[in-house]
C-alpha cells in the first residue's frame, strides 16, 4: 500500500506539469496499471467509451472582389466553401453564368495557408491561395482562366 502511495505522490507533479491524469486499471493477474490520459480542451465534455470527436464542417460564404479590368466588368461574385476540418474542403462559385466546383486543400506544414482549385462543365477554371485567420475566416487572391484576377473573403462580415 505505501508503494502505491508513493507511486501516486511521485506522479503529481509531472501530471500537473505535462497536463493530463492517471486512472488505476487492473491487469489480468490482479496488479494495479498506471497510465496517463491526456486532459481535455477547456470547456469540453468527455463521454466515457465514446469516439472522440473532431469539429464538425462549417459551410462559409466566399465573396471575391475585382483587383483587375477584367473581374471589374464581371463584378463581385460569391460561393461557398465548406471546411470539412480536416484539412480540405470544398468549393462552389457562380461565374459569369457557370457553376465552378472543386476543392480546398492546405498547404503541406502550413496550417492556415492553403490552395484552392475549381473547374465548370464548359470548361471555366479558376486557381486561389488563402489564409485562414480562423477555420471560419480568411482571405486570399484567385484568377480564372479567363484572365480576371479577384481578392477572395472567406466567412461572415460578423
Amino acid at each position: 500500500m505505501q508503494g502505491t502511495v508513493r507511486l501516486l505522490l511521485a506522479l503529481v507533479p509531472v501530471c500537473v506539469i505535462s497536463a493530463c491524469y492517471v486512472v488505476p486499471e487492473r491487469a489480468p493477474d490482479g496488479s494495479v496499471i498506471y497510465q496517463h490520459y491526456p486532459l481535455p480542451p477547456a470547456g469540453s465534455v468527455v463521454v466515457p467509451g465514446a469516439p472522440a470527436r473532431t469539429s464538425a464542417p462549417a459551410t462559409l460564404p466566399v465573396r471575391l472582389y475585382p483587383s483587375n479590368e477584367i473581374a471589374s466588368q464581371i463584378g463581385i461574385i460569391t460561393g461557398s466553401v465548406t471546411n470539412m476540418m480536416t484539412g480540405k474542403g470544398v468549393f462552389n462559385v457562380n461565374f459569369m453564368g457557370e457553376v465552378l466546383t472543386g476543392e480546398a486543400t492546405r498547404v503541406s506544414n502550413e496550417e492556415r495557408r492553403g490552395v484552392a482549385s475549381a473547374f465548370s462543365p464548359k470548361g471555366m477554371f479558376m486557381s486561389c491561395e488563402y489564409q485562414l485567420n480562423t477555420p471560419y475566416q480568411g482571405v486570399g487572391t484567385c484568377t480564372f482562366s479567363n484572365g480576371a484576377a479577384y481578392r477572395m473573403h472567406i466567412g461572415s462580415m460578423q
